[in-house]
């Protein structure tokens, strides 16, 4: 079986001492492909250098993380801009982008500002958008039917998604997918009534290590080998066999991300 980790911060310190065993680990457990989103200006160069280290497995995009919009949002948005511009075929996704009003909501109108424009970005040189929506996910929603009335063509995933069943239908409604990971083995998530009712083909599995590890790792930091655990459990909610899980979320990668 073959696996993509469609969202994974490999270039975090947290895995400096010994990043190169885990993602030959994660090969080897079928995890062949890895997307690495970016942060912000800080985070290109350690991303960079995973996916030269490690071509045809690592695979980078280029976005400005919410968490990271403050101040001096619109010099990142331009040096990052400047980046995609550069070398667009480089790149498979504009993101990590997003709004997040978990931490602080200080800057939530310039949050929105940087996304409507990463958007923007993503249209210009036709690239899927990855979508970060901590405690901001009708807002996204939201953001994202506005500009999908205009440019139906605009396609993405909906990162970490742990929505009810209308969040996801007006997520299905537009055409994107939803990134699962290692949330749904958790006991209090209570995802298993809406991945019953979601599509296997608008799904694509994601670690967004090293968070959110799956159990019966939670707490610890994640990895990218963790997929077929988070896989493992999809297949009981689905009630399918493992290999149909593998096949569908990976075809479904493949497609979005034109990998």
């Amino acid at each position: 079986m073959e696996w993509i980790d469609t969202h994974t911060h490999l270039f975090s310190d947290l895995f400096k001492d010994d990043v190169n065993h885990v993602v030959i680990n994660s090969h080897d457990k079928g995890v062949k492909k890895l997307l690495l989103p970016n942060i912000d200006e800080s985070s290109v160069k350690a991303m960079e250098e995973l996916v030269s280290h490690f071509p045809g497995i690592c695979y980078p995009m280029m976005g400005l993380h919410p968490t990271s919009v403050g101040k001096e949002y619109r010099n990142q948005l331009r040096i990052l801009y400047s980046l995609l511009k550069n070398r667009p075929d480089h790149y498979v996704a504009v993101g990590e982008i997003g709004t997040d009003l978990y931490w602080d909501k200080t800057f939530k109108s310039e949050m929105e500002i940087a996304f409507k424009e990463q958007i923007r970005w993503a249209l210009e040189f036709d690239k899927p958008i990855v979508i970060h929506s901590r405690d901001t996910l009708d807002w996204n929603i939201s953001i994202v039917g506005e500009f999908k009335k205009k440019e139906p063509g605009l396609r993405g995933v909906f990162h970490c998604f742990n929505g009810n069943i209308e969040q996801a239908k007006a997520i299905m409604d537009m055409d994107f997918y939803m990134g699962i990971g290692g949330v749904i083995t958790f006991k209090n998530a209570g995802m298993d009534a809406v991945l019953s009712e979601i599509p296997l083909e608008k799904l694509v599995l994601e670690t967004d290590s090293p968070y959110l590890a799956p159990v019966p790792y939670r707490g610890q930091r994640n990895s990218s080998e963790y997929i077929p655990l988070i896989a493992s459990k999809l297949a009981d909610f689905k009630n399918l066999a493992l290999k149909e899980i593998a096949r569908i979320t990976t075809e479904n990668a493949r497609t979005l991300f034109r990998l």
